[in-house]
């Protein structure tokens, strides 16, 4: 019963993932012509960045999770490394903006902070092979995208 509930869980989880492109991209005008948009001199903005690498990210280590690879989740954070610290810096240097309660920056850092703190996790997880853990903490990594989108994604 016990293992029902775990795949129960883990296939809301992915549905829930599978929406997640959505979150990312909400705002983008998706119907804009398709011809060239003039170069642009404005910084780019290491949020937006870091929110694709993410998503990109995050479904290979749902996938991995979900066929009990850990070395394939340890893999598959890999280029996570340092995008944190790109976007804390593009937060001092004015190059990112939240769409949405902008005011909140520093509740955003504490957000992105913690969020990080538990791919640390999933990754020592991995690296024990836990796999009750990882995907405990999976779990909590989709729910923290979509509390966080919720907060500060138009």
């Amino acid at each position: 019963m016990n293992r029902i509930r775990s795949a129960f869980a883990l296939f809301t989880a992915l549905l829930l993932f599978a929406g997640l492109p959505a979150l990312v991209y909400a705002g983008h005008d998706n119907n804009a012509s398709h011809s060239p948009s003039p170069p642009t001199t404005a910084a780019p903005n290491p949020l937006i960045e870091e929110m694709l690498t993410l998503d990109n990210v995050f479904r290979d280590i749902v996938s991995a999770v979900a066929l009990a690879d850990a070395k394939k989740v340890q893999k598959a954070m890999e280029p996570m490394h340092g995008v944190m610290e790109k976007t804390h810096e593009g937060i001092h240097a004015g190059t990112v903006t939240l769409p949405k309660n902008a005011v909140r920056m520093g509740e955003f850092v504490k957000r992105d902070r913690k969020f990080h703190e538990m791919l640390e996790a999933l990754d020592r997880a991995a690296g024990h092979n836990h796999q009750q853990e990882m995907l405990r903490i999976t779990k909590q990594l989709l729910d923290g995208c979509v509390q966080c989108h919720r907060a500060f994604r138009r």
